[in-house]
């Protein structure tokens, strides 16, 4: 069994971890940490910060915010538990930060927490070495609800840093064309935000060819894959020793 410490368990992400977690025998929530520290509804002690919990675990995952990132790295640090971060929106410090607990513990961290995206983050490098050669130009197009403050999303530029990384890094971020009036450079590589309604993420990577078109596409119908994600990466880290695992290592072990 995997004992789970959930950072920002009242959030939405927290309480679909919950759920999931409730009805699967090989899990278990050993304690939850919420700002608003309300047990309403929990079968496990909720705690207003990490630093004062005290229940034993095999890993804790947090859908928290930033502001909780010191406190996590520190409880992580000093109580040996692996650290599953699915936080978005670090700052480079505080990405920094992440990196040098790295040393003394495992942390499991990821732009997106879908197997589905990861699958296809390997896709698009592939495809990228195969087709950029034969004068393929390359966009990506994200689109998220209208409650999403930034952009373009971390998964589009996880996406673009897979494929620049595949090509030597010789690609240029193009992210609004209606700033200069040119044509489309070779070494351009577009990013495209469309914010709207309730829709949970849509990444597509377009290969625009001559005479014809290839096109990667994922779409998230609900946040439970990313939940999902999450507790399978709880159970991949809690035995890792010190160091920095993503959603990578977890496809190559599955």
């Amino acid at each position: 069994m995997t004992r789970i410490i959930l950072s920002g368990c009242m959030g939405k992400m927290g309480r679909v971890v919950h759920s999931l977690v409730d009805s699967d025998p090989a899990y278990e929530i050993a304690a939850g940490v919420d700002i608003a520290s309300s047990t309403s509804g929990f079968t496990f002690p909720v705690y207003p910060s990490i630093t004062v919990c005290e229940m034993p675990a095999d890993a804790v995952i947090d859908f928290s915010g930033i502001s909780s990132i010191p406190g996590l790295l520190e409880f992580g640090v000093k109580r040996q538990v692996p650290l599953v971060i699915c936080t978005t929106g670090l700052t480079d410090g505080m990405k920094s930060d992440v990196l040098e607990a790295s040393g003394e513990v495992a942390i499991f961290q990821s732009a997106n927490m879908s197997l589905g995206i990861n699958l296809i983050e390997n896709m698009v490098k592939k495809a990228a070495k195969l087709l950029y050669g034969s004068h393929f130009d390359i966009e990506i197009i994200e689109k998220h609800h209208n409650q999403k403050i930034d952009a373009p999303s971390g998964t589009a530029l996880l996406l673009a840093d897979s494929i620049n990384g595949a090509l030597g890094g010789q690609l240029e971020y193009v992210y609004n064309r209606n700033e200069v009036r040119r044509k489309r450079s070779r070494n351009e590589l577009g990013l495209h935000s469309l914010r709207g309604g309730t829709i949970v993420g849509d990444h597509s990577v377009v290969f625009a060819g001559i005479d014809e078109t290839i096109e990667l596409s994922h779409t998230a119908l609900s946040k439970e894959i990313f939940a999902v994600g999450a507790i399978k990466a709880a159970a991949f880290i809690k035995d890792k020793g010190p160091g920095m695992y993503t959603m990578q290592d977890l496809i190559e072990e599955l």
